[in-house]
């Protein structure tokens, strides 16, 4: 099994933060549930870039740390909802100041993102 070489400070608030919406896709998922995305298939074509694999195991994370709730209803085919627990509803500020974060300074992060490719094929060369 793996060991971390540096054990987690889960005193260290930026820490706990990170472990519970540090995933590349928690925030979107989290993000997805709130705008009313319940089920994994709609949660699956809310965020196309992410394969269906990454999206359950991150839910399945978030599940685990009460940020989502599960509920299963019985029936052929089984129907699965996620909806967010009042843990999770305390992240949305978080996730509404990144995603304002971004907007401001997509155009910057773009152009940036250009020069590193330019400059990333040129030292391939």
């Amino acid at each position: 099994m793996y060991t971390k070489k540096k054990p987690e400070d889960l005193d260290c608030g930026i820490e706990v933060a990170m472990k519970i919406f540090g995933g590349k896709w928690k925030p979107c998922i989290i993000d997805s549930i709130n705008k009313g995305k319940k089920r994994p298939s709609e949660i699956h074509r809310a965020i196309p870039s992410a394969t269906p694999r990454v999206i359950n195991i991150q839910l399945r994370e978030l599940e685990n740390y009460k940020i989502v709730s599960k509920t299963i209803y019985p029936g052929l085919p089984p129907k699965v909802e996620y909806n967010l627990t009042a843990m999770g509803r305390s992240i949305l500020p978080i996730i509404a100041a990144l995603d304002e974060w971004g907007q401001r300074n997509s155009k910057e992060i773009k152009k940036l993102s250009e020069v590193m490719k330019v400059v990333g094929a040129i030292n391939m060369k």
